[in-house]
Formats: C-alpha cells, sequence, structure tokens
C-alpha cells in the first residue's frame, strides 16, 4: 500500500502530464494555423535573401547536438532564425522555421512508426518562429529597445522556451518522466545559452543594417566554430556523467552480487539481507549516524559476511557443532572480509565495520579484541541486528525463537556482548522495522535467517601437540583463501563420490589413498585395520611401505595404536614409535612426522588412518580438520566393502574347508565346458566320497570328522595341478574339474588320490578305515553338459563304492546307485 509521499508523487506526475498534454496541444494548434495562414497569404519581396536564409538555415539545422538529460536533439539553426528575425517577413520565417524543423527530421532518418514525434517537431518549430516573430515585432518591444540587444534577448527567450517546453513536453509524455524534472535535467542550465546566442546574433547582425543582408554570409563559420566547441563541451559532459554513472552502477551491482554471493554460501534463507538493510539503517538514523556513515553501514550490512568465501563449504553447512579447528577457521572471515572491501575503496569506512561485526562490548569478541566505544559504532550496531537475526534463524541443529524471545536474548546480553545504547533503541523500534521488511514466511514459522556461530568445546591436542589453533590462512591472502576452500569443497565431494561408487576394499583403499594426496601432502600412507586387537596394514603405499606393511601393532603401541586405543587423533607423531614394540633392534623409518586418526564404523573402531611426511611439523590443523571430515565416510566405506567381500566370500566358498562351494563350482564348470568347446580340448570331472566317513564320526566325534575334511581337502587341492579345481559339494562328497584329462589320467589320478587320502586318514587316527571312492566323467564322451558330466561321475563313484571293502563298515554295501 502506497504511503502518503507515494500518493502525492503519483497525484504530481499525473498533473504534471495532463499539462504537457494540453500545451502539446497549443502548440500543434497554433503551429499547424501559422503554416495555413502562410500559405494562405504566402508573399516574397526578395528570393535571393529567401533563399540564403534557407540555405544558411538548413546547414544550420544539420548542426546537431544532443541535450544532457534528453533524447531531443538541438541545433545550431537558433543563430540564423534570430537573425532573420529583422530582414525576413513572418511569412518568410514561418517558411525557413518550417523548413529547419524538416532538415532536422529527415536528417535523423526517423523510422515511420515515429510521425508523431516528428510532427510534433515541425509544429512546435513553427510556432516557436511565428511567436518569437510576433514579440520581436511588437510596437511595445519595438519602442523599449529599436534594433538592440534587449530586443534580440526577449526574442530568443520566447523562441527557445516554446520550443524547448515541447520538446521536454514530448519526451515527458513518451519515457514516464516527469515534464519538469525533465525540463530542469535538459534545460534549465542550458537556457543561459540563449541570451549567449541573442547576443552573438545582435553582434552579427549589426554589420547587415548598414551593408545589406549578404554581409550575413560570416555567420557560416561562426555557427560551425560555436557548434564544435558546445558539440565537445557536451561529448565531455556526457563521457563524465556515463563514467559516474557506470562507477555507481558498478559499485551498487559489486555489493549485491557479493552480497547475494555469501547468501547462497552461508544458505540463509530468503529475506536475510532485507532485513540487515532495514534494521540496521533504521538503526543508524536513530543514532544520529550522518550520511555517509549510513551508507557505509548499509553496504555493511550487505556484506558483512563476504569473509565467509574463504571458509569451507562443508563447515558452513554442517548439521551439528563446529570442532575448535572448524571454528577457528570461521573465524577469520571479518579479517578476510575487511581486507576483501579494502580493495574496493569505498568513499566511506565500510572495511572497519566489517572486520570489527564480531567483537563484544567487553572485549571478549575477534578477531581483534576490542572493547567498548573503541569498536566502530557501525560494527556495534551490526553486532546486535546479526544475533537478532540469527537466533530467529531455522538451522538444522536447532529451531528458531519467535522474534520476540529472540530479542529478550539480545537484550540479556547488553553491556557484555552488545553496546547498550544500541540494544535499547533495537527494542524499541524492531516491530516497526520488521513490518518495513516484508518478508513473505511460511504459516506458523517465525521470521528466521541465519544461525549464530557455534562455539565448540575447549581445544585439546593430544601426544604432545601445542595448545590453540594456528590460522593457517593469514587474512590477507583472501584470495587464495577463497580459492583454497572452493577448491577443499570440491574435492571433498569427489572423494565422497568415487568412495561410495565402489564395493572392492581394494579399490576403495586406493581411491581413498589417491584422493588424499591431493587433499592432505605426505610421503606415505598406512590403512591399518583392527584384527584380533592388532592393527594389521591393508593398504600401505609411499616411502618405508615394506617397513609399515609388515607391522601388526598392539592397541596402545606406538603412533597408530595409541589413536586406536584413546579414539582421539595425533597430529604431527613421530613415526618412528610405530615399530617401538618390536625392541631395541627394531628397524627405524626416515619419516618425521605422522598424521593418525581413528576410523570408526557403525560397530565401532576398525582401524587407523596414517599420514606420513619427511619434513617435521608437517601437518597443519587445516590437514588434521580435512582429514577428519573425510574419516568417518572412508570408515563407512571400507566397512561395506569389507562386509561386501566377506558375502562375496561365503556366497562362493564352503565354510568349512575353504574350497569353492556347489554354486561356485556350477559357474567354473560352466565356463570350463565353454572353453572346452571352443578348443576342442577334453575335460574330466571327478566326484569323490569318502568312505566310512560316518562310523569315523561316530567313533571320533564331529569335531574330529571336521578336522578329518579340512585334512582332505587340503590333501586334494595340494595334490592338483594349480588350474586343476577342487569343490566340496557338500558332506563327505568332492568334486574336481581337471582340463585336458583323458581316460587313463583320469583312472591314474583318481588311484593316487584314494592313496593320498587313505594315508592322510591313517595318519591322524592311527589306524586304516577311511578310504575314497571317486568316479570319473569325460567330456564330450560321457557328457556335453554340467549336469551329464556330475551324473554320470557320480554313478560310476557310487559303482566303485559298492565295489570297496570299506563301504561294508559304513553300512552302504547295500546301496544301488541313483536311479536304479
Amino acid at each position: 500500500m502506497p504511503n502518503q509521499n507515494g500518493e502525492v508523487m503519483i497525484l504530481f506526475k499525473g498533473t504534471d502530464h495532463i499539462a504537457a498534454r494540453v500545451y502539446l496541444v497549443v502548440v500543434e494548434l497554433l503551429g499547424a494555423g501559422a503554416l495555413v495562414w502562410a500559405a494562405v497569404r504566402w508573399e516574397c519581396a526578395d528570393p535571393l535573401r529567401l533563399l540564403w536564409y534557407l540555405v544558411a538555415t538548413l546547414a544550420a539545422s544539420l548542426l546537431t547536438v544532443t541535450l544532457p538529460g534528453s533524447n531531443g536533439p538541438m541545433s545550431a539553426n537558433f543563430l540564423t532564425i534570430l537573425m532573420g528575425m529583422a530582414e525576413l517577413s513572418r511569412i518568410e520565417m514561418t517558411v525557413v522555421g518550417c523548413a529547419a524543423a524538416l532538415a532536422q527530421t529527415l536528417w535523423h532518418g526517423r523510422s515511420r512508426t515515429e510521425w508523431r514525434q516528428d510532427l510534433i517537431h515541425v509544429l512546435s518549430k513553427v510556432a516557436a518562429v511565428w511567436l518569437a516573430y510576433g514579440v520581436f515585432h511588437s510596437p511595445a518591444v519595438e519602442w523599449l529597445d529599436g534594433r538592440g540587444l534587449v530586443r534580440l534577448v526577449l526574442t530568443s527567450a520566447v523562441y527557445f522556451s516554446t520550443h524547448a517546453l515541447s520538446v521536454t513536453a514530448a519526451a515527458a509524455l513518451r519515457e514516464g518522466r516527469p515534464w519538469r524534472g525533465l525540463w530542469h535535467d535538459a534545460f534549465f542550465w542550458v537556457s543561459p545559452g540563449c541570451l549567449a546566442g541573442a547576443a552573438l546574433a545582435w553582434v552579427l547582425s549589426e554589420p547587415a543594417r548598414g551593408a545589406g543582408w549578404q554581409v550575413s554570409l560570416e555567420v557560416l563559420p561562426v555557427l560551425y566554430l560555436i557548434y564544435r566547441c558546445y558539440d565537445m563541451y557536451l561529448a565531455r559532459l556526457e563521457r563524465e556523467k556515463r563514467q559516474v554513472s557506470a562507477m555507481a552502477q558498478l559499485e551498487r551491482r559489486t555489493i549485491e552480487a557479493l552480497a547475494l554471493a555469501i547468501e547462497a554460501k552461508d544458505h540463509s534463507p530468503h529475506g536475510h539481507l532485507r532485513r540487515m538493510e532495514v534494521f540496521t539503517v533504521g538503526l543508524g538514523r536513530k543514532l544520529g549516524l550522518s550520511e555517509p556513515e549510513l551508507e557505509a553501514l548499509r553496504a555493511a550490512a550487505l556484506l558483512h559476511d563476504v569473509g565467509k568465501l574463504a571458509v569451507s563449504e562443508h563447515i558452513l553447512s554442517k548439521p551439528g557443532v563446529l570442532t575448535a579447528e572448524e571454528f577457528e577457521r570461521v573465524k577469520i572471515h571479518p579479517a578476510v572480509g575487511a581486507e576483501i572491501l579494502e580493495q574496493v575503496q569505498f568513499p566511506y569506512p565500510v572495511a572497519p565495520l566489517v572486520r570489527a561485526h564480531h567483537e563484544r562490548w567487553d572485549g571478549k569478541g575477534y578477531p581483534d579484541g576490542l572493547k567498548g566505544e573503541a569498536i566502530p559504532r557501525g560494527a556495534r550496531i551490526l553486532a546486535a541486528v546479526d544475533c537478532l537475526d540469527a537466533l530467529a534463524s531455522e538451522r538444522q541443529y536447532r529451531r528458531a525463537l519467535p522474534l520476540g524471545q529472540a530479542m529478550r536474548e539480545v537484550a540479556a546480553q547488553a553491556g557484555t556482548a552488545f553496546d547498550p545504547e544500541v540494544v535499547k533503541t533495537l527494542q524499541r523500534h524492531y516491530l516497526e522495522w520488521e513490518r518495513q521488511v516484508g518478508v513473505a514466511r511460511e504459516p506458523g514459522r517465525p521470521p528466521g535467517l541465519r544461525a549464530a556461530p557455534r562455539h565448540p568445546p575447549p581445544a585439546t591436542t593430544p601426544a604432545g601437540g601445542k595448545k590453540g589453533y594456528l590460522h593457517e590462512v593469514e587474512p590477507s591472502d583472501f584470495l587464495a583463501s577463497i580459492a583454497a576452500a572452493r577448491q577443499e569443497m570440491q574435492m571433498l565431494f569427489e572423494l565422497t563420490q568415487d568412495l561410495g561408487n565402489s564395493l572392492s576394499v581394494e579399490e576403495t583403499l586406493s581411491v581413498l589413498a589417491t584422493r588424499l594426496k591431493r587433499m592432505v601432502p605426505h610421503d606415505a600412507i598406512a590403512i591399518y585395520l583392527l584384527r584380533q586387537g592388532k592393527l594389521a596394514p591393508e593398504f600401505v603405499h609411499g616411502q618405508d611401505f615394506r617397513l609399515f606393511a609388515s607391522l601388526e601393532i598392539p592397541l596402545g603401541e606406538g603412533v597408530s595404536g595409541w589413536v586406536a586405543e584413546n579414539r582421539m587423533p595425533i597430529r604431527n607423531g613421530n613415526p618412528s614409535v610405530e615399530t617401538g614394540y618390536l625392541g631395541d633392534g627394531a628397524p627405524m623409518s626416515g619419516l618425521r612426522s605422522a598424521l593418525a586418526v581413528p576410523l570408526e564404523g557403525h560397530n565401532g573402531l576398525m582401524g587407523v588412518l596414517a599420514l606420513y611426511h619427511t619434513q617435521p611439523a608437517a601437518f597443519s590443523h587445516d590437514h588434521l580438520r580435512m582429514l577428519l571430515a573425510v574419516s568417518y565416510k572412508a570408515a563407512l566405506s571400507i566397512e561395506n566393502a569389507l562386509r561386501y567381500r566377506q558375502a562375496e566370500s561365503s556366497a562362493t566358498t564352503d565354510y568349512l574347508t575353504g574350497l569353492p562351494n556347489a554354486r561356485s563350482l556350477f559357474l567354473h564348470l560352466e565356463s570350463e565346458l565353454a572353453r572346452a568347446r571352443r578348443m576342442q580340448t577334453p575335460l574330466a570331472v571327478l566326484v569323490g566320497d569318502l568312505d566310512g566317513f560316518k562310523r569315523f564320526n561316530d567313533r571320533f566325534g564331529h569335531m574330529a570328522g571336521n578336522h578329518m575334511l579340512r585334512q582332505v581337502a587340503t590333501v586334494l587341492r595340494q595334490n592338483c595341478r594349480e588350474y586343476d579345481y577342487v569343490a566340496r559339494m557338500g558332506g563327505d562328497e568332492f568334486v574336481l574339474v581337471l582340463p585336458n584329462i583323458v581316460q587313463e589320467s583320469a583312472e591314474e589320478r583318481i588311484r593316487q588320490l584314494r592313496e593320498l587320502v587313505a594315508l592322510a586318514a591313517q595318519s591322524a587316527t592311527g589306524e586304516p578305515g577311511l578310504s575314497l571312492s571317486a568316479g570319473a566323467a569325460l567330456y564330450p564322451a560321457d557328457g556335453t553338459d554340467a549336469e551329464q558330466l556330475l551324473a554320470e561321475a557320480d554313478r560310476r563313484m557310487y559303482r566303485q563304492k559298492r565295489q570297496h571293502p570299506a563301504a561294508e563298515l559304513t553300512g552302504t554295501a547295500e546301496l544301488s546307485e541313483p536311479g536304479q
């Protein structure tokens, strides 16, 4: 809803445009009437003189300049028209004025759609000439000054005003601008030129009074000289105007662009910048700040968080409390922001306000620890408004406070965190300013924008580290800080993506090592996994990799053992102590510093990630912060990869013997059959079953039976070629896939395996009684697919079992072959 001032301005503008329209109608009627009158009463006493003035006026009409603040041109024919007032008749002057207007119109090449503007220009020029001629030859003016200067000045004023008002009225209606304002911008500062033009016309026309109108030929070079000088003046004026306008627009665009960039980077809700601007400028006015101070405060309100360009994205968007390292990184943003804004060179002090907007009234703020009145007043205003806005913000880790409650929280810190006078004024007017903001909100949701900085718990540095935190990036290096923040965000994003794309343990660890090399420079990396109370190296790369690959570090020993036991990181530890558990004769590493963090998954500690460097104290707090940022994601990825490897192994491996199971057997046998068909080579399938195994279990127990099955599996595997395949079908039944084996070789292999199994059983129990029955089927003689070959080998195995003496011990003498 517009306020009272807005309604007055709208009414004024409407009235202004009505007056402009009425004026144009009157001038057009007057010009049209003059043209009709001149056509009806046409006569010319001296055609040559009229021709000269026509030529001079047409030539002068081509010398045009565009007046500042208006699109309408102004020509140099002003001088020839004034001179013609004394030499020509009113009818002749009407023709000269019309010709001048037409020449200007045709020279500028207007389109046909602008015929209305052309008509206004021609008729207003004719009307101006008609009225000016009447003033010049009026008896009162002749009596007052004869042919003197005053007479020409009055004539010039009438001509200039009539035509200029017409031009600005048409422009005001066309551009929707106020008529009076447009007149002031375009012609007010040019109007004194009509006096100079009148004086010059008087000087040039004086010789013609006695010598004739031919002397006025001298006017052409003078006209051109005047045109060039005035055109150069207007061109310089326009350039300066454009420069000033461009600088102002550049400043506004810079402020807005930077502010929007920070608002987007900080994930601020819509309306944050608007609220900061309204509240801070309102407070500044109430506290009596000057206009330059208000402009500085306005810019600082928009750009107070520009230094967060140097803060990593994952810190700004973190859903929980910041760690000490992360908060130290956030604390550099006021100084970095001030450095950025000092490069802009504002005409008012913006950078000091941005630098000090996190200072506290009691001197416990940052970055400079300013106290009380030493803090710039604009910065005190920013601090109070920013806190109010932060408390009323909706964040991932807490709900927003209602605006009234947020104001009470700010008021409670008056005299400690904030200037009491600023808080008192803010408390009195915050509701009024909130209504001015007019930010659209969700129903039932309090106004909220950005969260306040989240202070971490006190910092500790284990294993001999220094207390406190180092600012690795100085505020003066703000460009490098911003680039590093963006690069860090990109690297973290790529690492997260790559870790989620693989379920292979080896590939996961390789990707992690490759990405970490770019993020945290190091000379060696070791990823230890916790197995049976010790840290065993799962992945090692870099200098001294053989040394670290051979370690099995007990918990509590060395750098990595200490990290695993205490579940705390170590920065710049001594890598030489990693081998300390081996005793005095342990080999020593040439590396000089270590950075190690625990890897904790869903099921607790699973290992340690350690980086090593040849330089002492090579790892910074930023390196530790980045490693901590990726450690949890890395631990989850490694945990998932280990689970996948275990599940994959369980799906294809017999848990008791470690041999491939039946599922894996069928897959392998189909593959070997395909190769045999393609290469046209033989293939043998052996099916074996232990004779007397039931009696063995009954006598010695199932644990001994399981041990015997593992021994048989070992015997079979050790006495086969490396490309032969041994699998356990289940129970005491085993299958061998033997490529490139013919019938005689298969029978010989069965005899050997029977002897070896019997020998192994006798060695285990000290007595005979356990043997192996086996049958062989050959491709392609006995079958062409897996089922046919296995069925044929199984029948032959049962045939041999019936003939084997040990079969009587198992009670299987009466068993028949399958299918019989």
